[in-house]
């Protein structure tokens, strides 16, 4: 398998799957590409443990794999897939594990629709270094969308290296259940700056109101969405949890705004959803 971005999703992933005996090729730049030559991957992880994981590294895919895990950010999408020629991926399935549910036509569009079967991952992962991991949330789950004869040997590679991995026949059902709950997690913690936990206590009635517009424009959609779910999901965080969004934010990185919160609105006006609150919240992350 090759991973496209081994950050703190990508390189926990391709951590495990080294561990679990599976030759793992790392595509990353050079500097990145030469700590994981050199020293590995170094996952510091309460449901994995601490561990050094052998893999392979290099700046671009050579030669052909069995599947590929695009796990970059949005904003940095395509100029990522440079690197993996399809020339060269021949007739490995593409994974990708990004957030939002816009990406999947890009990528048809430049590796064919046969070849691209999106998902979803539910972890809290972060690079500190390349080539270091730590891994904070108790839980990895990905739920993969498309056909079962296709991805149930992928889910179960994964099931094996402990990565609890479903698959499920619905794409759009797969994409809106993680957007539908990232967005307003995402867009409520990096707009204050505060931890899920500060949220769900001192932004209550922000969080609530979210939740209930996301989950209409998910139903306007075709994928029926339970706020009330969310706000357990939410509730039952560890509370000092932190958004990837916000992690970026604070960083001075550039943002997944438009891939979250921009796919959101986008999504309600094709559709005439009324979503006020996650109009004000993008357009106060925009400007700020």
């Amino acid at each position: 398998m090759a991973v496209l971005g081994p950050g703190g999703v990508g390189g926990l992933l391709a951590a495990v799957s080294a561990r679990a005996g599976h030759r793992v090729i790392c595509i990353a730049g050079e500097a990145t590409a030469h700590a994981l030559r050199t020293d590995g991957i170094r996952v510091h992880s309460g449901q994995f443990g601490d561990f050094t994981a052998r893999v392979e590294a290099d700046t671009e895919l050579r030669e052909s794999v069995d599947l590929c895990l695009i796990a970059v950010k949005h904003t940095v999408l395509p100029a990522a897939l440079e690197r993996i020629p399809p020339r060269a991926l021949g007739n490995g399935l593409i994974v990708p594990l990004l957030n939002g549910i816009e990406h999947p036509s890009l990528l048809r569009d430049h590796y064919g629709a046969r070849n691209v079967a999106p998902g979803v991952i539910r972890v809290e992962s972060t690079r500190t270094a390349p080539g270091v991991i730590e891994h904070g949330s108790p839980f990895t789950e990905i739920d993969l969308a498309g056909s079962p004869e296709r991805l149930d040997p992928v889910a179960a590679m994964l099931t094996n290296a402990g990565v609890r991995t479903r698959t499920v026949a619905d794409e759009a059902a797969v994409l809106w259940a993680k957007l539908a709950f990232l967005a307003p997690f995402a867009l409520l913690t990096t707009r204050y700056g505060l931890t899920i936990g500060e949220v769900r206590t001192g932004r209550r009635a922000e969080l609530v109101a979210l939740v209930e517009e996301a989950a209409a424009v998910s139903g306007a959609c075709g994928v029926p969405v339970d706020p009330a779910r969310s706000l357990a999901l939410y509730d039952a965080f560890p509370a000092h949890t932190k958004s990837s969004m916000q992690r970026d934010a604070e960083a001075g990185r550039a943002t997944e705004l438009d891939a979250i919160g921009g796919a959101l609105l986008r999504a309600a006006g094709r559709h005439g959803t009324p979503v006020p609150v996650a109009i004000r919240l993008v357009a106060e992350l925009t400007t700020g």
